[in-house]
């Protein structure tokens, strides 16, 4: 008799791959050759600094509403754990994006890779979330609506930054606050009553 999955290690995994994700990213942030003053290598890391943090906050997003996503799961199915690996798989192209943008500076293309990047994530998540479902019986964590506006935002940032980097970057960047709120308790806290 075969016993059920159980979620700890894909949990233990993600946990892990995501933690290289950022790590990634952040070795890619170098200090100024020593031939420009103090002020100018500022200056030029500015845009690094801007898409790392963007990318950070984007990834450290991904875990938090992972964790709420896997935290109702007694067991997971081959299919639930390709497709976390899915996930993680398209996640870790951010680190590629970022120093992109960062290395090539902002452009059309530069974004349009940059959103790409973003939004094959946010595809893959909703798979995820959507056999989640399935296994649990519970609610999408964070609202169908919040998921398709962001990929929404993500793939409209690919022809709006032919026109206007600014408008792409505003439309990338406005993401975030989306998933910055954690869901509404699925569970409520059993109230303490006083004697």
């Amino acid at each position: 008799m075969e016993l059920p999955l159980t979620p700890a290690r894909m949990i233990s995994f993600s946990d892990g791959v995501i933690a290289v994700i950022i790590t990634i990213m952040v070795l890619e942030l170098r200090v100024p050759a020593h031939d420009v003053s103090n002020a100018e290598g500022i200056r030029r890391l500015v845009p690094i600094l801007a898409i790392y943090a963007l990318s950070f906050l984007e990834v450290g997003i991904y875990w938090v509403n992972h964790h709420y996503m896997v935290d109702d799961l007694e067991h997971v199915s081959h299919g639930l754990l390709w497709s976390n690996l899915s996930f993680l798989f398209t996640l870790s192209l951010i680190p590629f994006a970022t120093a992109w943008v960062g290395q090539r500076g902002i452009s059309p293309f530069a974004l349009s890779l940059y959103s790409i990047c973003s939004a094959l994530p946010a595809v893959t998540w909703f798979i995820l979330s959507t056999l989640v479902v399935r296994h649990t019986r519970k609610a999408y964590t964070g609202s169908l609506t919040k998921q398709v506006a962001s990929s929404a935002l993500y793939l409209g940032a690919i022809p709006v930054s032919y026109h206007s980097e600014t408008c792409a970057i505003l439309m990338i960047a406005a993401i975030a606050p989306l998933w910055l709120v954690p869901p509404k308790s699925r569970r409520q806290p059993d109230r303490v009553r006083k004697m």
